[in-house]
């Protein structure tokens, strides 16, 4: 579990009597903070004829604005910038997991896999969702536990399950991308331990063990960087449904 510990690199400053740490968690993020702003300046250009940067930006946004346009409506335009810099800095952040740094002897930190930096995001969407809420409905955002046409005898059991499943909300949506993450490193990191204990067997074990986890591992790594991506879409996916229920009160 080596690869999941928060380690510091420097300390920055001290507050309220605890040291204040620049740690490796905070670097990766950095990274990917900077790798996002790279990849954003390529589409500034607005060239008449876009360059393939400009395009793939270009193509990026669309995408999330097609997805916002989906599930809100009209009304999900103005949430382009948050879902779009929220999908892209997850992307980005399991990307930078996945790099082979350890060839360079630095060993990559995928921060998504830390709950607290998940349950962090998971709390700014679900607070956008509230502040849209009440912003837009006042105290009539109460009745999306209130599912319309439920008798009062029925309500009384029905509320508080709908008010329990929406706050879990925040919890599940920062589980998933923590635990996706989590399993798919410790699957790597087992598989390359095998290959590591098949090099120092003998010809005929190594040979047995060492190539089936080489295969493997490659495999895995390929379907990692496929579940990077399809988790920082689930991410915004569902972002933009619970904003949907903030704005429209769907279906109640």
């Amino acid at each position: 579990m080596h690869q999941f510990e928060v380690q510091t690199i420097a300390d920055m400053f001290t507050l309220g009597g605890q040291k204040i740490a620049f740690t490796n968690s905070a670097a990766f993020m950095v990274a990917a903070l900077i790798g996002l702003w790279a990849f954003m300046l390529m589409g500034m250009k607005r060239q008449l004829v876009p360059g393939r940067g400009q395009m793939m930006v270009e193509a990026f946004v669309g995408f999330i604005d097609k997805l916002l346009a989906q599930n809100i409506g009209k009304a999900g335009r103005k949430y382009v910038p948050y879902v779009f810099t929220l999908f892209m800095f997850i992307l980005f952040a399991n990307l930078l997991g996945l790099l082979p740094l350890g060839l360079f002897g630095l060993h990559p930190f995928t921060f998504t896999s830390h709950f607290t930096v998940t349950g962090v995001l998971a709390i700014l969407s679900f607070s956008i969702v509230l502040v849209v809420g009440f912003v837009r409905h006042g105290l009539h955002f109460f009745s999306l536990f209130a599912p319309k046409g439920t008798p009062a005898p029925v309500l009384l059991l029905v509320a508080p399950i709908e008010f329990v499943s929406f706050m879990v909300r925040p919890f599940s949506l920062a589980l998933r991308l923590f635990v996706a993450m989590t399993a798919g490193h410790i699957l790597l990191k087992v598989l390359a331990y095998f290959i590591v204990q098949a090099a120092g067997a003998g010809a005929g074990t190594g040979l047995a063990v060492g190539i089936p986890s080489f295969a493997l591992m490659v495999g895995v790594s390929a379907l990692e960087v496929l579940v990077a991506a399809v988790q920082a879409y689930v991410f915004a996916l569902l972002t933009s449904l619970y904003i949907n229920d903030a704005e429209h009160l769907h279906a109640h």
